[in-house]
């Protein structure tokens, strides 16, 4: 059963659910955990018997190794992935350079790019409200992409542009605010209001 004690967290743990939340297709056994998170095998074997026992992860045997994956029929999986999403990749990079961005009013992550799967049709992976200064954000979006391996699909716009297309029912606002998000400026219930 999930429960409050299980985010009494290590940096080890904290490095695990990195590693987990950041690829959740992806299946590692323990050794390539050591290697991918540079930690000792003994601190990464304890933190992976606590987090499959409190139900994070999940075992799969194969052969003669286990892989762990992260389950995400875990309660605190949604929150988790908004945590791991506002403090690596995007999420880090926006929240460390918004005071050079320009006045940001709302500065959301869609949850589909978060958690690592295709754009949905007519949609952004990001989006920017407020006076935004372009050319640091292009740069920004730049390193990220390159740092990342995938492309950021991207939109700004002003406050009275997001007020009017929301007043006016515009269906590629209304898709957006629609779908999941990872807020990293700004009040989700503001934003979708």
């Amino acid at each position: 059963m999930a429960k409050l004690t299980d985010f009494t967290i290590s940096k080890v743990r904290v490095k695990l659910l990195e590693t987990f939340l950041g690829n959740p297709e992806e299946m590692y056994y323990i050794r390539e955990l050591t290697r991918k998170i540079d930690e000792e095998i003994n601190a990464v074997r304890r933190e992976l018997l606590h987090m499959t026992k409190c139900g994070m992860v999940r075992e799969d045997h194969r052969g003669n190794r286990v892989y762990y994956t992260f389950n995400r029929g875990y309660l605190f999986h949604k929150e988790l992935m908004s945590m791991v999403a506002k403090t690596t990749g995007l999420g880090a990079a926006l929240a460390g350079a918004a005071p050079k961005l320009g006045h940001l009013k709302f500065v959301m992550i869609s949850g589909r790019f978060a958690r690592h799967m295709p754009r949905a049709k007519d949609t952004v992976d990001l989006l920017l409200v407020g006076d935004i200064i372009m050319p640091q954000l292009t740069e920004l979006v730049r390193e990220v992409e390159a740092a990342g391996g995938r492309e950021i699909n991207y939109t700004v716009m002003t406050e009275a542009e997001l007020t009017y297309r929301k007043t006016h029912n515009d269906p590629f606002i209304g898709r957006i605010l629609e779908g999941s998000r990872v807020m990293i400026v700004g009040d989700e219930e503001d934003l979708v209001a």
